[in-house]
C-alpha cells in the first residue's frame, strides 16, 4: 500500500554518523513505508537540471580546471520547485531529482578533463565520438559501482562519511521538515552565495580567492588557502581525522618536496623534463604543476591498489549476493531499501557496453583497448567511491586516477608497437571513457549514500542515474565543440589544464620521455605511509591536490574535532547536526553561485549587452590577501556560533 505522507521521524538518526554495520542503521523513511519516488516529473526536472549543470561545468572545467558539485544545489532547486512552487513532492522524490540532475556534472568533468587532449594533438573528435565516450563511460561507471554498494555504502558505514552525500541527506530531510533546520540550511546557502559573489574575480572581486604567503628561509616554500566557504563546510562534514591525513600530504608536497626540488634545481643549467624552463626560474605553483602532480598520481595509484586489494574479499561476496540467480528481476523478498539492480543486469550491461566500445567505428578501439576500459573502470570505480567517501566529490582526484589509467594503457600499447597517432588516439579514448566512468562512479556513490541515509530504493536511484547520464551526454559534446569554436581550447581563454596534462602523459610514454622518477617517488611515499599503518589514499589525495585546498578543509575538520571533544551525548549530536546543515548550505551556496557565474562568463563572451559589464564589478580591496583571511575567519566564526548555539 502506498501513501504520500511524511515520515514521523525527526531528522537523520544519530547513527548516520556512527561507525557501525549499515544493516543495523534505521533510515529516515523506514523500509516498510512506500512513498512516491520515481515519478515522471522527477525524471523531467532532474534531466533538465542535469543538462544545465553539464553545460555550466563543461565551461568551468575548461576555463579553470575545476567543476562544482551538483547534488546539493539540485536538491535545493528541486525542493524549491516541487515543495515551494507545486506544494507537493516528498523527500524520496526530491532525492530522485538530485540523483538524475547530479549526473550532468560528473559526465562533464570526465569529458573535459580528457577529450580536449585530442583537440590539442590535432585529432578533433566527431560529435558521435564525444557522445559515445560520455554515454558509454558513464553507464559503465554506474554498472561497476552497483555491486560495490553493499560494501562501501552499507558495510563501511561511518568509516566512510561521504560528506556531500551525508550533507545532501541532511538538506533533504531539513526541507521535508521545514522549521529551524531548513532555516539553518538556507542561512548557510545565503552566506555562502554572498561570500562567493563578493570574492569571485568575475563578480565583485573584492578580495583574493587564494591568498598565499612565502615562508622565509625555505626556498620557494609557499602556503596558501582557497578561501571558499564550500571547503570549510566539507571539512566540518568529514571531521578532523580525514582532514588531517589529507593536510599531511599537502604539507609534505609544499613545505618539503617543492623546496627540495628547488634546492636540487639550483645547480642545474638545463631544464628537467617535463618542464622546458629552468627550475630556478619557476614559481612554487610551476614546480607543483610540472613535478608534484606526477608524484601525487603515483601515490594515488598505489593507494588505490592497496584499498582495492583489502576490499576484494568483501566485494566478491557482495557481488555474489547481488547476482540474484542470474535473473533480470529485482529481488522483492529483500527490504525495499536493499534492492539493487540484479547482478545479471550488471554483468550483461558491462558485456554489451564493452562490445559497443570495441565495435563502434567512432572510437577506433581494438579488443585490447575495450578490455582495458572495463578493467580500469572497475578498479578506479572502487577507488573513486572510497575517495569521495573520505574527502568528498569536490576533492576527487579524477585526473590523477586517469593519469594512472593512461600510463598503464600507453605502456601496453607501446609494448605492442602502437605508438603512432592511431595509438595515441586509442590511448586517449581509453583514458576518456575511464575518466567519465570514474566521475560517474564517484557521483553515484554520494547519491547512493544519500539514499541509504534517507531510505531510498537503490534500484530506482540506479535507474535514475542511467537516465541522467544519457540526457547529459546528448549535450556535453556539443558544448565542448561550441566552446572550442568560440574560444579555442588550449588558448588563454580556455587553457584546459587537465587535458594538457593528459596530452603530456600519452606523448611522454609513447615517445619514451615520461618522468618515471616522479611517479615512482609518489608510489614509494604511499607505501611508506601504509607501512606506518595509516591509510595512504587520503594522504595521496592531499599530496596530489594543491595544499590550498587542504587548509580550509583542515579548518572545518578542526572545528568538528573541538566540538566533539568539548561536548558529549545529545549535545554533541545536536551541535554536529547544526554544523552539517550549515556546512551543507555553504557548499550549496558556493556551488550554485559558481554555476551561475560560469553561465554569466560564457554569456558575456557571446551577448553584447553582457559584454559591457565590467569584470570584476569592483576592485580588490587594499591588502586583499589579509582581507581574504579575515573574511574566511569571520565565516569560520559564524560556523562555530551555529554549532554552539542552543537554538535550532
Amino acid at each position: 500500500m502506498s501513501e504520500n505522507k511524511s515520515p514521523r521521524q525527526k531528522g537523520l538518526s544519530p547513527d548516520a554518523y556512527k561507525i557501525m554495520d549499515g544493516k543495523d542503521y534505521q533510515p529516515y523513511v523506514p523500509p516498510e513505508k512506500t512513498l512516491k519516488e520515481f515519478t515522471i516529473r522527477a525524471v523531467i526536472l532532474g534531466s533538465i537540471l542535469g543538462i544545465v549543470f553539464a553545460a555550466a561545468n563543461a565551461y568551468l572545467g575548461l576555463k579553470v580546471g575545476l567543476t562544482v558539485t551538483a547534488s546539493i544545489p539540485v536538491s535545493v532547486i528541486s525542493m524549491g520547485i516541487l515543495r515551494g512552487l507545486f506544494k507537493t513532492g516528498n523527500v524520496l522524490e526530491n532525492n530522485i531529482v538530485q540523483t538524475i540532475g547530479s549526473a550532468g556534472e560528473s559526465i562533464a568533468a570526465g569529458v573535459i578533463f580528457t577529450v580536449p587532449a585530442l583537440i590539442l594533438m590535432g585529432m578533433k573528435p566527431a560529435l558521435i565520438t564525444l557522445f559515445s565516450v560520455a554515454a558509454l563511460g558513464g553507464m559503465l561507471g554506474i554498472l561497476m559501482m552497483i555491486p560495490l554498494r553493499r560494501y562501501l555504502i552499507v558495510k563501511e558505514h561511518g568509516k566512510l562519511p561521504y560528506p556531500e552525500g551525508t550533507g545532501c541527506g541532511e538538506v533533504l530531510v531539513a526541507g521535508e521538515e521545514g522549521g529551524s533546520k531548513f532555516k539553518i540550511v538556507f542561512a548557510g546557502l545565503g552566506l555562502g552565495a554572498l561570500y562567493k559573489f563578493l570574492m569571485d574575480a568575475n563578480m565583485a572581486g573584492l578580495w583574493k580567492e587564494v591568498p598565499h604567503i612565502n615562508i622565509p628561509f625555505i626556498k620557494k616554500c609557499q602556503v596558501g588557502m582557497d578561501s571558499y566557504p564550500a571547503l570549510l563546510g566539507v571539512g566540518f562534514i568529514v571531521g578532523p581525522r580525514i582532514a588531517a591525513m589529507m593536510m599531511s600530504g599537502g604539507a609534505l608536497a609544499w613545505i618539503v618536496l617543492i623546496p627540495l626540488i628547488a634546492y636540487i634545481g639550483e645547480g642545474m643549467s638545463t631544464p628537467l623534463y617535463p618542464s622546458t624552463v629552468l627550475i630556478t626560474d619557476m614559481e612554487p605553483g610551476d614546480i607543483w604543476n610540472r613535478y608534484i602532480r606526477y608524484i601525487g598520481a603515483g601515490a594515488v595509484a598505489l593507494g588505490g591498489i592497496v584499498s582495492l586489494v583489502r576490499a576484494i574479499p568483501t566485494i566478491a561476496s557482495s557481488f555474489k549476493a547481488s547476482l540474484e540467480g542470474f535473473n533480470f528481476k529485482v529481488n522483492k523478498n529483500e527490504p525495499r531499501t536493499s534492492r539493487d539492480l540484479p547482478g545479471s543486469f550488471v554483468i550483461g550491461g558491462a558485456v554489451v557496453i564493452a562490445i559497443l566500445i570495441w565495435l563502434m567505428p567512432s572510437l577506433k578501439l581494438n579488443l585490447i583497448g575495450a578490455v582495458l576500459v572495463v578493467l580500469f573502470t572497475f578498479f578506479f570505480a572502487s577507488v573513486a567511491s572510497r575517495v569521495v567517501g573520505l574527502v568528498g566529490g569536490s576533492s576527487l582526484p579524477v585526473s590523477g586516477m586517469t593519469i594512472a589509467a593512461l600510463l598503464g594503457t600507453a605502456l601496453m600499447f607501446s609494448a605492442f608497437g602502437w605508438t603512432g597517432s592511431e595509438g595515441k588516439f586509442m590511448a586517449l579514448i581509453v583514458g576518456a571513457v575511464v575518466c567519465v566512468g570514474i566521475s560517474a562512479a564517484g557521483d553515484i556513490s554520494q547519491d547512493l549514500k544519500t539514499g541509504f541515509l534517507i531510505g531510498a530504493t537503490p534500484f530506482r536511484q540506479q535507474t535514475g542515474q542511467f537516465i541522467g547520464v544519457l540526457t547529459s551526454a546528448t549535450v556535453v559534446g556539443s558544448v565542448v565543440l561550441l566552446l572550442d569554436a568560440a574560444f579555442t581550447i588550449g588558448s588563454d581563454k580556455l587553457p584546459a589544464p587537465q587535458a594538457t596534462l593528459m596530452k603530456l602523459v600519452v606523448e611522454g610514454v609513447m615517445d619514451r620521455n615520461l618522468p618515471w622518477m616522479f611517479v615512482f617517488t609518489g608510489m614509494g611515499l604511499a607505501a611508506i605511509v601504509e607501512f606506518m599503518k595509516i591509510p595512504s589514499l587520503p594522504f595521496a589525495v592531499g599530496l596530489y591536490l594543491p595544499v590550498s585546498l587542504s587548509v580550509p578543509i583542515m579548518v572545518g575538520g578542526f572545528l568538528r574535532g573541538m566540538l566533539e571533544r568539548s561536548r558529549s551525548g545529545n549535545n554533541v549530536k545536536e551541535a554536529r547536526e547544526r554544523g552539517v546543515l550549515f556546512g551543507s548550505g555553504l557548499v550549496a551556496g558556493d556551488a550554485t553561485i559558481g554555476v551561475l557565474i560560469a553561465l554569466f562568463v560564457y554569456g558575456r563572451e557571446k551577448v553584447e549587452w553582457l559584454a559591457a559589464i565590467k569584470s570584476p564589478l569592483f576592485n580588490e580591496l587594499p591588502f586583499s590577501g589579509a582581507v581574504s583571511v579575515l573574511m574566511f575567519s569571520i565565516m569560520t566564526f559564524l560556523l562555530w556560533r551555529v554549532v554552539t548555539s542552543k537554538k535550532g
